[in-house]
């Protein structure tokens, strides 16, 4: 593996062919200290949660939740995003004991079986748990607002997912509102990475956040700078799976139902130059990526 940290952004180059490069404090399963791919990669979702907006209540014991990962390893996903908090629009929290109790025996299980895992919370307690248990990095909804969580996250040596939210979960969704949704969005996700970058975090993914804290026009938006914010050299994440916007925009009420609503949001996040994608279901997703970057090999 390569020591050279530098992003490629795909506007640079074809889409496909952009090399993109995640940095870790300490050994991945293997031994590697790095993920290196091409083209955007993906990031399946388990949700181990009774109330989550699409899946929640899924799985009813935890090796269930590990052979639902397991599957979407197999279907092609890079990584797998284990979440014990519903944050949808609304949701209450959920105390640390307990989330933990839902999700550090998926990740341990995963890890087991050579999985590269990411931890979803905003907890730095649960956090540092899972990351003791094996998990590579955390995927932060709160965009690494608690100090402490930069703390856990440079200690573990564990890349960190920024995501931009307004607010919280139980009001994120009441009247948000921007100066500039893509500037103050983007604003506040460099400032982040950077501090993280400073404290010892060894790398940083961004994530806009889509549906959190966000209008349909806001969302849109920030999609169509996903280009722009993968310019400024941290590889982007994007997280449009079977969102209500989607809904919205194509008229599909039952988040289910929104699997085609979903695959034109992630490709054309991933022309603009989009590294991961965080999806409920890789497998289409996989189909879709490899015909759109055959097509356009020939283009």
């Amino acid at each position: 593996m390569t020591a050279d940290a530098t992003f490629a952004p795909a506007a640079a180059d074809r889409w496909h062919e952009a090399e993109h490069v995640l940095r870790f404090g300490r050994p991945l399963p293997g031994g590697a200290v790095e993920l290196r791919w091409r083209g955007a990669a993906l990031m399946g979702v388990v949700n181990v949660t009774p109330d989550s907006f699409s899946d929640g209540g899924a799985f009813e014991h935890p090796r269930d939740a590990v052979a639902a990962g397991l599957r979407l390893v197999e279907q092609g996903a890079l990584v797998v995003d284990v979440g014990g908090e519903s944050t949808r629009p609304g949701a209450a929290p959920v105390d640390d004991d307990e989330e933990m109790g839902r999700v550090l025996s998926v990740v341990a299980g995963l890890v087991a079986e050579g999985v590269v895992v990411s931890v979803d919370t905003r907890k730095p307690r649960v956090a540092e748990a899972a990351l003791a248990e094996g998990a590579a990095l955390v995927n932060d909804v709160a965009g690494l607002r608690d100090a402490r969580m930069v703390e856990v996250c440079a200690n573990a040596g564990a890349p960190a997912v920024v995501m931009h939210m307004l607010g919280d979960p139980r009001t994120m969704q009441a009247d948000p509102r921007y100066d500039d949704v893509v500037a103050d969005v983007t604003g506040y996700l460099l400032a982040a990475a950077e501090r993280a970058l400073a404290a010892g975090v060894p790398s940083v993914v961004l994530d806009v956040g889509l549906g959190f804290g966000k209008t349909v026009e806001h969302n849109l938006a920030l999609l169509n700078a996903t280009g722009a914010l993968a310019a400024h050299g941290h590889p982007v994440l994007v997280g449009a799976s079977r969102k209500s916007f989607l809904g919205r925009v194509a008229g599909v009420e039952r988040p289910a139902d929104r699997l085609g609503a979903t695959l034109a949001a992630h490709l054309h996040a991933a022309r603009l130059g989009a590294a991961l994608l965080r999806v409920h279901d890789v497998e289409p997703h996989r189909q879709a990526l490899a015909v759109a970057a055959a097509l356009e090999g020939r283009a």
